[in-house]
């Protein structure tokens, strides 16, 4: 059985799926394709007809997709734009993504991640997680794809829509780019950074997604947080309000028991950072997505005198962290 994450600073349990859109009001008539239709079954037809593609045709380009022409299928229709050359997403694997949504019969755009300010979507394909006919139309592509899917609503929403900017009798109609697939076996590939301080624990630096070897000294624990590179990215730097998607390894400072582990537990982890206990927060902030990072955490910005699964109380915390992506 999968454990629970000891490092959510609330119950996991009160963690509710996040859209892709936002709710706030003023924010405009946003949605996303995350709750799922009760009733779905496999119906796939690949290459099937859809709208055509009017511009912004390149891979990462905002597309501009034509209204739907004449009635649409009741069936899913895939058609792959751009096929890919990267990692294909297997049922399991973490799938980034860029994507424009809109209406078949009217073009109108309901969401869209080429909003400023806005960034790329990470689901966990197969899992329910978001609508089928994005389950079933983007298994298998490949990174740097750029997919379009003609949705009927019994693979969308169902009769129930998604109101007011989706109708229960709405076919959706997505333009998605793969921007990245990730899985149990996905590391960090930055530039190697010097570890001299021999006050501090070592990490590996292995990037073939086995977990890094992290070795303690035998000294006293940093009073204050170590945040340092083992590996230093070349993507964005991780903001406070951002969800990250990692591996992740971590032990006591004494003794150097490994009390949690992405590696061991053969998932990986995604947690909206300000969810996270004090250490991780302030930590990975301002790193750079791609990169391997040593974190040790006093108690008080871990559990403190709390003792948690595995994790005496008033317990120096050890990690070593790929950041894989951030939505």
């Amino acid at each position: 059985m999968r454990r629970r994450s000891v490092l959510l600073a609330v119950p996991a349990g009160l963690l509710a799926l996040a859209g892709c859109g936002d709710d706030d009001s003023d924010k405009g008539d946003k949605t996303s394709p995350e709750p799922k239709s009760p009733s779905a079954q496999p119906t796939a037809k690949m290459d099937g007809p859809v709208p055509a593609l009017l511009g912004g045709t390149k891979f990462g380009e905002r597309p501009e997709i034509a209204r739907g022409v004449g009635k649409p299928s009741d069936k899913l229709e895939v058609k792959t734009l751009i096929a890919g050359r990267g990692p294909a997403a297997a049922k399991g694997d973490y799938i980034q993504v860029n994507y424009l949504g809109q209406i078949w019969d009217t073009g109108k755009v309901f969401d869209t991640t080429w909003d400023k300010g806005r960034k790329p979507f990470i689901f966990r394909v197969g899992a329910g997680e978001v609508v089928p006919g994005w389950d079933q139309g983007l298994a298998g592509k490949k990174t740097g794809s750029r997919v379009e899917l003609a949705i009927p609503p019994k693979l969308g929403y169902g009769e129930q829509g998604r109101p007011p900017a989706i109708k229960g009798t709405d076919t959706m109609v997505f333009a998605v780019d793969v921007v990245g697939v990730f899985n149990s076996k996905s590391a960090a590939h930055g530039s190697k950074v010097a570890q001299d301080n021999k006050d501090l624990p070592k990490v590996g630096d292995n990037t073939d997604g086995k977990a890094p070897s992290v070795t303690v000294p035998k000294v006293a624990a940093p009073k204050k947080l170590v945040s340092s590179y083992v590996l230093e990215g070349d993507g964005p730097e991780v903001q406070e309000t951002d969800t990250v998607l990692v591996q992740y390894k971590g032990v006591l400072w004494d003794g150097g028991k490994e009390f949690e582990s992405t590696y061991a537990n053969k998932d990986l982890a995604q947690f909206p950072l300000p969810r996270l206990v004090a250490g991780w927060r302030d930590g990975l902030k301002g790193k750079k997505v791609g990169s391997r990072v040593l974190l040790v955490m006093p108690p008080e910005l871990g559990y403190g005198k709390e003792a948690k699964e595995n994790i005496p109380a008033n317990s120096t915390l050890v990690f070593a962290v790929d950041i894989l992506a951030v939505a």
